[in-house]
């Protein structure tokens, strides 16, 4: 038995991985009037999000509920750090 690897959630990010979150707004099977909410998050690729993409797949061939709206947000969360020139320094005794 093969064993495969999997990146750790570090190495995604530096891989240009970012965590996306998919808002799901979907009809209830049993009460099509009525929206039901579905949050889900995982690592993806911006902007083309092949993960969500899969999952939606997924949703539309397993599930019986019907999608109404998705929304879905990102933020990287290791970029180029921050860097700021100082213009004077202070020493205290």
């Amino acid at each position: 038995m093969g064993t495969t690897y999997e990146p750790s959630e570090l190495e995604r990010q530096l891989q240009g991985y970012s965590l996306a979150t998919a808002h799901i707004l979907y009809h209830m099977p049993d009460h099509p009037g009525l929206l039901q909410t579905f949050i889900w998050q995982t690592y993806d690729l911006a902007p083309e999000f092949p993960a969500i993409r899969k999952f939606i797949g997924f949703w539309k061939e397993s599930i019986e509920a019907r999608l109404h709206s998705i929304e879905v947000a990102h933020r990287k969360l290791i970029g180029p750090g921050e860097w700021r020139n100082a213009l004077s320094t202070l020493s205290l005794h």
